[in-house]
C-alpha cells in the first residue's frame, strides 16, 4: 500500500503543526516526560511486586522443606526413642539374671562353706582316731 502524494502532504502538515505546537509549549514536552517517567516507574513497581512475589513463594518452599525436615528428624527421634527403650527393656532382664547369679553363687558360697566344715570336722576326728590307735597300739606293745 502506497501513499499518495497528497496524502504525504497532508501527513507533513501534521507533523509540522505538532511540532510548532511543542516548540510554542515546552510545558507539554515537560508533561510528557512526566508521563513516561510515571509510566516507568509504574513499570518498576510491577516488577518488583512480581519479585516480592516470587520471593514469598520461594520462602514458602523454603518453609514447606524446614517442616518436612522436622518432621523426618521428629521420626527419627522417635525411633531412637523405641531402640532405647528396648536396650533399657534388655538391661533390666540382664540385671535380673546377675542378681539370680548372685543369690546361686551366694547359696553355693555358703554351701561351699559347709562342706568345708565338715571336712574340718572329719579331719579332728580322723587325727583323733589316728593318735587314739596309735596310743592303744603303743600301750599294748
Amino acid at each position: 500500500m502506497t501513499l499518495a502524494n497528497p496524502d504525504i502532504e497532508q501527513i507533513e502538515a501534521i507533523v509540522k503543526r505538532i511540532l510548532q505546537q511543542q516548540k510554542q509549549n515546552p510545558e507539554f514536552d515537560l508533561l510528557q516526560r512526566m508521563v513516561r517517567v510515571e509510566e516507568a516507574l509504574l513499570h518498576q513497581r510491577e516488577l518488583m511486586q512480581q519479585g516480592f512475589l516470587q520471593m514469598e513463594k520461594r520462602f514458602e518452599q523454603v518453609d514447606k522443606r524446614f517442616e518436612l525436615m522436622q518432621q523426618e528428624m521428629n521420626r527419627r527421634f522417635e525411633q531412637v526413642d523405641k531402640h532405647f527403650e528396648q536396650v533399657d527393656k534388655r538391661f533390666e532382664q540382664v540385671d535380673k539374671r546377675f542378681g539370680q547369679v548372685d543369690k546361686r553363687l551366694e547359696q553355693q558360697h555358703l554351701e561351699i562353706m559347709a562342706i568345708h566344715q565338715e571336712i574340718k570336722q572329719l579331719m579332728k576326728w580322723s587325727a583323733g582316731l589316728i593318735i587314739g590307735m596309735g596310743a592303744l597300739v603303743i600301750a599294748g606293745l
